[in-house]
């Protein structure tokens, strides 16, 4: 590494030694990566292929320990500074350019306790991690509908899926969370702690702080359910959409149905004959 690492911050203005960095580092679990490790590039990439933003330092947290340092060290250096939690980020927020990173995905931990059915889930985790666990003692959190969704950015946008109608959205599931907040302070927001701050990550903004671990209460369900599809051509899509709106006001909460109106896709569950006609789903 050389003597100084430019961090691009403000078109450069931001100069971290390589010091610095590296006494960092050695506080760390997790790693420090810049722009010449081999890891670099696979980290600084989202989901949303669009995005091509180039970090000056992306931080690998092991731990909750690993988020307060990286917090505290790109406040000490006033670093642009970026979340990137299950990777699944299609606005593209998850990374910036120049600035610092603290990437939670190794952060994936999973804890059930059937009794209390609840779970401890940690940031990086994926809804696909998540139902694994929960699954495992037939309860399940409402999430969203893409396994590879990271349960942070999901649940911190409200998050709502296909058992939303019978159990919520996830948010309306948050029982309570570790929070490292703007000043580098790791603190519990629930509705006895931190009042404020867990009224604020429930849809009062963004930018409190970062969360470490979130407490969910589950729900008895699975591990089989019943789904499936049906479609329409587009040209009775007047007519499904009227149907439609009058059997969901007396269908009951357990059941969850969509109208998608596309071209039908190329998928193996579809009979050729309806790839790429334009239709109405219901899912």
């Amino acid at each position: 590494m050389n003597d100084m690492c430019l961090t691009n911050l403000q078109s450069g203005i931001t100069m971290v030694s390589a010091a610095a960095i590296e006494a960092f580092t050695a506080r760390l679990r997790g790693r420090v990566l810049v722009a010449t490790d081999a890891a670099y590039y696979e980290a600084r990439t989202i989901w949303n292929g669009m995005i091509d933003r180039r970090p000056g330092l992306i931080v690998q947290c092991a731990g909750a320990a690993d988020v307060v340092n990286a917090v505290r060290f790109a406040a000490e250096n006033q670093l642009l500074l970026a979340l990137r939690g299950g990777g699944h980020n299609i606005a593209g927020n998850a990374v910036c350019d120049g600035g610092m990173v603290i990437d939670l995905t190794p952060m994936k931990s999973v804890r059930v306790d059937a009794t209390t059915k609840t779970a401890w889930v940690e940031p990086g985790a994926t809804l696909a991690d998540l139902d694994m666990e929960t699954q495992a003692f037939r309860l399940a959190l409402p999430t969203g509908i893409n396994s590879t969704t990271g349960i942070a950015g999901l649940t911190l946008g409200g998050g709502f899926g296909w058992i939303t109608r019978k159990f919520g959205l996830t948010i309306d599931n948050l029982l309570s969370a570790d929070v490292v907040t703007a000043n580098g302070e790791l603190v519990r927001a629930s509705p006895t702690e931190h009042r404020d701050l867990f009224w604020a990550i429930r849809g009062g903004g963004g930018n409190f702080g970062v969360v470490t671990a979130f407490e969910f209460r589950l729900h008895e369900l699975g591990p089989e359910v019943l789904s499936g599809l049906v479609i329409h051509p587009f040209a009775e899509a007047g007519s499904v959409l009227q149907q439609y709106r009058q059997a969901l006001e007396n269908a009951p909460d357990e059941l969850t149905c969509w109208v998608v109106m596309r071209q039908a896709p190329p998928l193996p569950f579809l009979p050729t004959e309806w790839h790429g006609k334009e239709v109405v789903v219901l899912a």
